[in-house]
């Protein structure tokens, strides 16, 4: 490549499913050579990455699913802007617990009977039965659906004459 410029472009972006909006700033080196080829290579932070419209993803809840707007959109339209992402702070460390402490902290799982989760143990003992008897009857349908694929591919197989 033997001629070459760059220039600073800002490209908008959309999130399709959190409906963010911000923008990112590229610098993009065009060059082109004596045979009339011309390339363009991007950069952030002096990084070498791929063009906005491949692989962008949003940076406030990391889907993929992103559009751009035309250059200079969000400069027309400030009232598409948001507020930049807040960085979550972590919660301070607490101090180490002693074994014995730890210990008497939590409490044994009672023998024999398992745990519902907290979502279905607030349902009435009724409606948790219905929801159960619909799930047998789901997974007997699905069992005897298997099973006469098995008997059909046995029964091809083995053809008695």
């Amino acid at each position: 490549m033997d001629e070459g410029f760059s220039t600073r472009e800002i490209w908008p972006f959309e999130c399709l499913r959190c409906l963010s909006v911000w923008e990112e700033e590229y610098v993009v080196r065009h060059l082109s050579d004596s045979h009339g080829n011309d390339a363009d290579v991007w950069f952030r932070a002096e990084l070498l990455v791929q063009p906005p419209w491949s692989g962008a993803r949003c940076p406030s809840c990391g889907d993929t699913g992103v559009k751009t707007f035309p250059r200079g959109y969000l400069a027309r339209h400030p009232e598409l802007r948001t507020a930049p992402p807040v960085v979550p702070t972590l919660p301070p460390v607490p101090p180490p617990v002693s074994p014995a402490v730890a210990a008497a902290r939590t409490r044994p799982a009672r023998a024999g009977r398992a745990r519902l989760p907290a979502a279905l143990a607030r349902w009435p003992v009724a409606a948790r039965a219905r929801v159960s008897a619909a799930y047998a009857v789901i997974g007997l349908s699905v069992a005897l659906f298997a099973s006469l694929g098995v008997f059909e591919v046995l029964r091809a197989a083995h053809r008695v004459h």
